[in-house]
């Protein structure tokens, strides 16, 4: 994109070249545009990797995501740990009472400790469940990941295109200030009526206005950039890189599939159906008395015993009914919204897909003619101007279409980028593919 841009450069500058030494050159500080808030400091140059690699270090949606992945990976660990024994020592006094045969009184002291026994299929899905939360946790930080790459991409080359844009309109501008300052010189020496004059100057005031309203978009490109990739406060930047080259797509079809076989999306939502049956079986397995194993030893001031035993809870009242059908539920949810990714997806693919397309048929149509006649047009109506055969009118008109021309060509380039940014997204277009 920057080299089809540059290579407009030197058809735009002959069109607008001087042929009398003694025009001014240059616009007059006044009508000058002025420079933007990255201009007046000293900004840090930003390619789109550095800007990737800054949002990969301080992007807060990572750092949450990263820590989401954090806690379910400790829940597996609480997940394998077994259920503590517990321990229980009592100390006291024994007194005797006034009966026939009274205790010894003395000191008493009694140990117990107690383990519960978890049935093997109980622990064994429960394990699943948080093996199973974490893979979903891994694909939801991988999809976390593209989007915020997608994003970052998106603002970068934003902020790419209204350089370029600023660069057009200053362009135009100093085109429209040369042909104002001939007609001035035209005017003075009485070869050209007032009114031309009049006309040059409302497009050169039109063409500042250009100049500043792509400045002011370039500054809010620059500051959402810097929200995405979370930069610095203390620092400039400066986003400088290339457009992707064109690809070829393949037939949408098999692009559907391979969207459905490898987003981390729709992987997420399989393991995460997955999770919902297992844990509908936990909640089963639950159901199963866990035995709690006993025993205790106990010194009196005249005799020592000691005893074992077993501790059963009788599921009598609570058979886990409610656990049982909101694990239920949970399956039919995690369903649903398997399937609509998948419909959200394709959607997506689809747009992207078109878009692409459109813009890419659009850039390529416009590169080839619609430019090249924009820039005769206007060689052709100064030529003419020249030699006295048009009018001012003939001369703004065709600049004016020209710079509409290269405007909707910078337009196109950046929508077939913005879709490409989003094909890569949605898996079907890999960087190191690209050719």
């Amino acid at each position: 994109m920057i080299v089809l841009l540059f290579s407009l450069r030197p058809a735009a500058a002959q069109v607008t070249a001087p042929t009398s030494d003694s025009l001014p050159q240059a616009p007059t500080p006044s009508q000058a545009p002025a420079p933007t808030p990255t201009e007046q400091s000293t900004a840090i140059p930003l390619t789109l990797d550095e800007a990737l690699a800054m949002a990969n270090k301080n992007s807060p949606r990572l750092h949450a995501a990263n820590a989401l992945l954090a806690r379910a990976t400790a829940a597996t660990q609480t997940a394998r740990a077994y259920t503590n024994p517990q321990a229980e020592y009592f100390i006291g006094n024994q007194s005797a009472r006034p009966v026939k045969t009274p205790g010894t009184p003395g000191l008493l002291q009694h140990y117990a400790g107690y383990q519960t026994i978890e049935m093997p299929h109980e622990r064994a899905t429960r394990r699943e469940v948080a093996d199973l939360g974490r893979t979903v946790q891994s694909y939801d930080r991988d999809t976390e990941q593209l989007s915020v790459t997608s994003t970052v991409k998106h603002a970068f080359y934003e902020a790419v295109r209204w350089k370029h844009e600023v660069e057009i309109a200053r362009e135009n501008l100093a085109l429209v200030q040369d042909l104002r300052n001939r007609v001035e010189i035209e005017v003075r020496v009485g070869e050209k009526g007032r009114l031309e004059l009049t006309r040059a100057e409302a497009e050169l005031a039109r063409a500042n206005f250009g100049v500043r309203s792509a400045q002011i978009n370039l500054v809010d490109a620059v500051a959402s950039l810097r929200a995405v990739i979370a930069a610095p406060p203390d620092i400039a930047i400066d986003p400088r890189g290339a457009l992707e080259p064109p690809v070829r797509l393949g037939p949408l079809n098999e692009l559907r599939a391979i969207v459905l076989q490898r987003h981390p999306v729709i992987a997420g939502a399989n393991v995460a159906l997955d999770q919902a049956e297992v844990e509908l079986e936990h909640q089963r397995a639950l159901r199963v008395p866990q035995p709690t194993f006993y025993g205790e030893w106990e010194r009196q001031p005249d005799l020592t015993f000691w005893r074992v035993g077993v501790t059963v809870p009788v599921p009598l009242w609570d058979r886990r009914k409610g656990q049982i059908a909101d694990a239920q539920a949970t399956i039919r949810q995690a369903s649903a919204v398997r399937n609509q990714r998948q419909l959200e997806l394709t959607a997506a693919l689809e747009r992207a897909y078109e878009s692409y397309q459109l813009a890419d048929q659009q850039a390529k149509s416009l590169e080839a003619g619609s430019l090249h006649e924009a820039e005769s047009a206007v060689e052709a109506a100064r030529n003419a101007y020249k030699f006295g055969e048009r009018g001012i009118v003939e001369v703004l008109d065709a600049q004016r279409v020209l710079q509409t021309v290269r405007g909707d060509l910078l337009d196109a380039q950046f929508a077939r980028e913005s879709a490409l940014i989003d094909l890569e997204e949605l898996g079907v277009v890999a960087t190191g593919e690209k050719h």
